[in-house]
C-alpha cells in the first residue's frame, strides 16, 4: 500500500505530511531518526485532499486560531502504543501531563517507561499532541522534533515556563 506524502514549511521546521486511505498517517520531522515511523513506500502528491486539509490546519495551529485537530487519523502500532496514542488526543490544548498520568489513564500505572517509548514513536506529532506529556519534575524530556521545537509548540500554547530536562 502506497503513502502519499507533502512537505510543508512551519514554525519548526519543514514537516513531511503522510496519508494513507484519506486518513493522515504520519508527520515526519526535518531530521527524522530513520525508523522511528515505520511507513511503506511513498510518493509526493501535493495536492492529496486529506494532506492540503492537515496543512491547513496545522497553520491555523500555528497561527493561534486552532485548539484542537479535525482530521481523520490512521494509528499504526501496537494495541498499547495505540492507547497512548489515543490518550495524547485527550491532553487539551495549553495543557500538559507526565508519563506516569498517561500510564494511569490507560489503566497501566506501572508502564511509565512502556509510555515514554510509545510516546516517542508517535506518528503524528502536534496533531496527537505528544509534546503535551513533560517530565515528573515539570521538564521538557524527549522529543522527535528535538527539545527546541517542543518548547515552542508548549511556548505557542501558553506554556512556556517548562524546562528542559
Amino acid at each position: 500500500m502506497t503513502y502519499l506524502f507533502k512537505i510543508v514549511t512551519t514554525p519548526v521546521g519543514k514537516l513531511t505530511l503522510v496519508a494513507q486511505d484519506g486518513r493522515l498517517a504520519a508527520i515526519l520531522w526535518e531530521n527524522e531518526r530513520p525508523g522511528r515511523v515505520r511507513l511503506g513506500p511513498m510518493r509526493e502528491d501535493a495536492g492529496d485532499p486529506t494532506l492540503c486539509e492537515a496543512e491547513r490546519q496545522l497553520a491555523e495551529y500555528f497561527s493561534g486560531k486552532r485548539d484542537r485537530f479535525d482530521l481523520p487519523l490512521a494509528f499504526t502500532g501496537t494495541a498499547f502504543q495505540k492507547k497512548v496514542w489515543n490518550a495524547l488526543l485527550e491532553i487539551p490544548y495549553g495543557e500538559t501531563r507526565s508519563y506516569r498520568g498517561i500510564a494511569e489513564r490507560i489503566g497501566h500505572a506501572n508502564a511509565v517507561r512502556a509510555v515514554g517509548a510509545a510516546n516517542g514513536r508517535n506518528p503524528l506529532s502536534i496533531v496527537a499532541p505528544c509534546h503535551r506529556v513533560i517530565g515528573a519534575s515539570g521538564g521538557l524530556t524527549g522529543f522527535a522534533g528535538g527539545l527546541q521545537a517542543k518548547a515552542a509548540l508548549l511556548a505557542l500554547e501558553g506554556r512556556g515556563a517548562a524546562k528542559a530536562a
